[in-house]
This record gives C-alpha cells, sequence and structure tokens, in this order.
C-alpha cells in the first residue's frame, strides 16, 4: 500500500503547498511514484503549482520530474449509501485510484476546518505540519500562558489530530508519525522565536508530535511558484551555480527529507 503523507494545520500561509511540492519532486527525483491531491478545492495552491511545471516544461522542452496530480473524482449522489458523506467517497476513491501506481501519495489540506480535511488526517502516516516561527502560529497547537510561556493546553488543531489518532488505533492501523515543521526561520534566534522553541519543545512531549527545522523566508520560493519549479530543479532549467541562498535553502530541504524518516527513502540529492 501507497505511504500518505498530509501536509495540514488550520492556517493558510505556513508554507503548506511550498512543503507539498518539494517533498514530492524531491520523492520523485529519487525514483519514487507518487501520487499528488489537493483538498483546498477553492484555491488549489498545490494543483496549481503542478500545473505551472507541466505547462513550463511543456514550453521550454523539459523533461522535469513531476508528480502524478489528480482531482478529486466526482461521485454521483445516487451511488450514495445512506448518511454517506459525498466528500468521504471522492476523498476514498481517489487514495483507491493511486494504490497501484504510486508507492507514496502526499496530500495538500486548505487553511481552515473542513470534512475532507478532517478525514484526510485519519488516513495519515505521516503528518507535517509546518509552522511559521510565531505564537500566531503556535496557537493553533496550543494555549499559552501569556507571562510564563508555559503550555496551558492543547487547541483546536491538536485535538482534530488527537481524535484522527483515535480513529486510526481504533482500526487497527499504524499511528501517525507527526511532525511539525518550524519554517520562517530567522537567521539570527531572537528571543521571540526561542521562546516559541521551547514552547515546541514542551508541547511535543505532551501529545506526542516531532520537531523538525523547515525552511527559512527566501524570496526564491516566492520565483519559483509561476513557472512550477523546486530547489532541486535550479541546474535544468540554467542555473549553473548556486548562490549561498539557494545552496543553503537546497541543504534545508535535505535536512527535512531526513527527519521525515519516511520508508525506503534514501536521501541522495
Amino acid at each position: 500500500m501507497a505511504h500518505i503523507i498530509v501536509v495540514g494545520n488550520e492556517k493558510g500561509g505556513s508554507g503548506k503547498s511550498t512543503t507539498c511540492m518539494h517533498v514530492a519532486t524531491a520523492l520523485v527525483r529519487m525514483g519514487h511514484r507518487v501520487g499528488a491531491l489537493d483538498l483546498d478545492l477553492r484555491q488549489r495552491s498545490f494543483g496549481r503549482y503542478i500545473e505551472n511545471r507541466q505547462a513550463y516544461a511543456r514550453r521550454e522542452g523539459l523533461d522535469l520530474p513531476c508528480p502524478d496530480y489528480r482531482d478529486l473524482p466526482e461521485v454521483d449522489q445516487a451511488s450514495l449509501a445512506a448518511g454517506e458523506n459525498v466528500y468521504d467517497r471522492r476523498l476514498s476513491a481517489a487514495v483507491a485510484g493511486f494504490e497501484k501506481d504510486a508507492d507514496f501519495i502526499i496530500i495538500d489540506c486548505p487553511g481552515s476546518h473542513t470534512r475532507l480535511s478532517q478525514v484526510a488526517h485519519t488516513l495519515a502516516d505521516t503528518l507535517i505540519t509546518p509552522l511559521n516561527d510565531s505564537f500566531i502560529d503556535f496557537d493553533l497547537l496550543a494555549r499559552v500562558d501569556p507571562d510564563t510561556s508555559r503550555v496551558i493546553g492543547p487547541s483546536i488543531y491538536s485535538e482534530m489530530v488527537w481524535n484522527a489518532r483515535q480513529l486510526r488505533a481504533r482500526a487497527g492501523l499504524t499511528p501517525i508519525d507527526w511532525i511539525v515543521v518550524r519554517n520562517r526561520l530567522g537567521a539570527q534566534q531572537m528571543h521571540n522565536k526561542r521562546k516559541v522553541g521551547g514552547a515546541l519543545d514542551q508541547l511535543s512531549k505532551r501529545i506526542g508530535f516531532r520537531v523538525a527545522p523547515g525552511f527559512s523566508e527566501r524570496v526564491i520560493f516566492r520565483e519559483l511558484f509561476p513557472r512550477g519549479l523546486t530547489l532541486l530543479d535550479l541546474k535544468d532549467v540554467g542555473v549553473e551555480r548556486l548562490n549561498i541562498s539557494n545552496v543553503a535553502a537546497r541543504q534545508e530541504l535535505r535536512d527535512l527529507m531526513r527527519e521525515l524518516k519516511l520508508p525506503g527513502v534514501e536521501i541522495d540529492f
């Protein structure tokens, strides 16, 4: 069966689609078959990222490794069982359609609470939660005492992950490997970032996730999206010498892929 990677939280602008595209492309470049789904049916940032890549490759005559992106299939309402949710059926049909064609399925969730996102979390073998390195984003995971920065208790998103874990346990499935990825880390370790790091370490022990460094704030990520490119494609599109920032960004991706500890994946880029 394909290993399912879900990238999600309930806040926009945390780098979910960038993370999806780079993880998916890295896996494809290492020889793995990767299916891709975007559950943000309105904005479709991940889906548009892949479409941009396909259009750019056709336009430039390039053979760029690409995940197999598919839209959720439409479902005849008359075929639903009594009480069955149409989105549940569409998602399960999409995942089943990849089972013979993919080693990994990567699913991008919307930055809000939806039925599709809720169900996707129950399917996750690996859950990646990108988080901007601030207490504004941290509030998604837990409530914090404003005076002491002590974690008071889990917040809405953590509770949803907990419920997904319970459902998987009752179904006899393997536990979710949950990784919280700290994005937009500053070059300097400011006091607030140290406090966020301490709070994450404290919370990780309470509710069971691993913390991994993600991507720093870099202009290149905004430049790559329109052409559907990733950090791994720069030499393919004529960039002979990577600048220091690009080299550092590739190393961040390499470190992230190692931290994910995906089955059968050996980092070779």
